[in-house]
């Protein structure tokens, strides 16, 4: 195992792989440095004098400035380091577009719908339209558990608190998410319970759903009957006869749509896990697959690498909109917008919000940007994608599901048990998580610093997602975990 790692040649930085002790000789990159104070795993240590107001770099990027004179072999973190970002920018078209070479086809065992599209999940989903109905909706979940037989493999009540006292984009926001959710080919069946005095009414909720085969999605509306539950298992038990016609069958992979967040990240999630991802990611495309990248607060400082792998330049003044919308959501708040990371990122060793990003981005792998999507909006396009939603793990993963991800990959390095509408792959950064957290973690990437190279590491983890996307379950399926969370942006009524 590595003790640590100058992750680019133009770093002035390196990285502990493990606890580094005070005194300790360490030698990296044609430096020679003694640890002036201990370097606890994931953290930074500079590699020469720099000089306060100079450029600290990692990943080849700057991640801030030194707020004092830093000498070589010290410790360098937030009480040493700051960041160097401003608020709005501007930006400059400069492609650096590599596209991939097509790879030979892959298959998994999925769900073919009668639309033409794939799921690889055969669940009834229960969507409230208003969080008045949630406790009916969480009843009738325990109570259709019966119902969970051949192919119908659970049924997921969804609850929220949404859908009503809601104005404006808010308010579309929910019309906008349960309406993709009613469409998420992962759902063989679908009830929409309503209340019947909510503004996101069942009627109302029809017109963003569009057209629907109505053996697939249901209504009721629990004003008009006199015992809803009575009511909504009969509409329950029809929804599990339609989707237990269904059975899996052989599916190409370039059809998978997998969606890419991380969270409770650490110093070691931009060396392990994240670019595992990325190379993942671009295994998947070579195939002709999709991938999703979100969290926009979390690609500032990075921002410019992504944008020059934009195929067009139409694509490339989508994501400058993208980025600097998002910095005005938080401006219009009265919020600082570099609000970041968190405290159990910083615990981890990343110390500014540009080593969070230029870490972040690594999910991307190199692979030329296709598409550019707004909050709710399904994927159109094959290829990487970029997605316009927060940082919040769930509020984000929730936004993958409903663009259309049958599954999303969330790399940690402190780990969580949430979970998303949709199988949600844990990744674990480093192999202690994976060991202390064995019923949270389901791929450990952490075996990156100890002797397994990144391309191997990606085609096991490309492996793994084919057995998910063929039924195997991820930790917290097997948990019976299943979260949704709507991005709420305006007043409540």
């Amino acid at each position: 195992m590595q003790d640590f790692i100058r992750i680019h040649e133009d770093d002035n930085v390196a990285v502990a792989l493990r606890t580094i002790a005070k005194g300790e000789r360490l030698a990296v990159g044609g430096y020679q440095v003694d640890a002036l104070e201990e370097v606890p795993q994931g953290h930074k240590f500079a590699l020469k004098d720099i000089k306060a107001g100079e450029d600290v770099v990692k990943y080849g990027f700057r991640i801030g400035l030194a707020k004092e004179d830093i000498p070589a072999g010290g410790w360098v973190h937030i009480h040493n380091l700051k960041t160097a970002l401003g608020d709005l920018l501007s930006y400059e078209y400069e492609p650096a577009v590599s596209p991939l070479e097509e790879a030979e086809h892959e298959y998994f065992d999925g769900y073919r719908r009668r639309d033409g599209k794939v799921g690889v999940r055969n669940e009834i989903w229960i969507l409230p339209t208003v969080g008045c109905v949630n406790s009916i909706a969480s009843a009738l979940e325990k109570k259709a558990q019966g119902l969970v037989a051949g192919t119908v493999e659970a049924v997921v009540a969804f609850p929220h608190p949404y859908g009503c006292s809601q104005m404006g984009d808010d308010q579309e926001n929910t019309r906008t998410v349960l309406a993709d959710m009613v469409r998420h080919p992962n759902a063989g069946g679908v009830l929409v319970l309503g209340l019947g005095c909510e503004n996101s009414n069942i009627p109302v909720l029809k017109g963003y759903i569009g057209e629907y085969d109505p053996q697939r999605v249901k209504f009721l509306q629990c004003q008009d009957v006199e015992d809803e539950q009575q009511e909504a298992m009969k509409l329950l038990e029809e929804l599990a006869a339609y989707a237990g016609a269904f059975h899996r069958e052989k599916i190409d992979a370039g059809e998978l749509i997998i969606g890419m967040k991380c969270g409770g990240s650490d110093g070691l999630s931009g060396i392990t896990a994240n670019p595992a991802v990325g190379a993942f990611s671009d295994l998947l495309i070579s195939k002709g697959g999709t991938t999703i990248l979100t969290e926009v607060p979390e690609m500032f400082g990075a921002e410019t690498i992504l944008m020059n792998r934009c195929e067009t330049r139409e694509l490339f003044e989508e994501t400058v909109s993208l980025i600097n919308g998002f910095k005005n959501y938080f401006t219009s708040h009265n919020q600082t917008i570099y609000e970041n990371p968190s405290p159990g990122n910083k615990k981890g060793g990343i110390s500014t919000l540009e080593d969070k990003s230029l870490g972040c981005t690594q999910k991307s792998g190199s692979a030329p940007v296709k598409g550019v999507l707004a909050y709710g909006e399904p994927v159109k396009v094959k290829g990487l994608n970029l997605l316009s939603a927060p940082g919040n793990d769930l509020v984000a993963s929730t936004a993958l599901a409903v663009s259309g991800a049958h599954i999303v990959l969330f790399t940690t390095g402190r780990g969580t048990p949430f979970a998303s509408p949709v199988p949600t792959v844990k990744i674990s950064s480093n192999s202690k998580l994976a060991g202390h957290k064995g019923g949270w973690i389901d791929f450990n990437a952490g075996c990156m610093v100890e002797g397994k190279g990144k391309a191997q590491l990606a085609r096991e983890l490309f492996d793994y997602v084919l057995e998910v996307a063929s039924g195997r379950k991820v930790k917290a399926e097997e948990a019976g975990f299943h979260d949704m969370a709507i991005f709420k942006q305006g007043v409540t009524l």
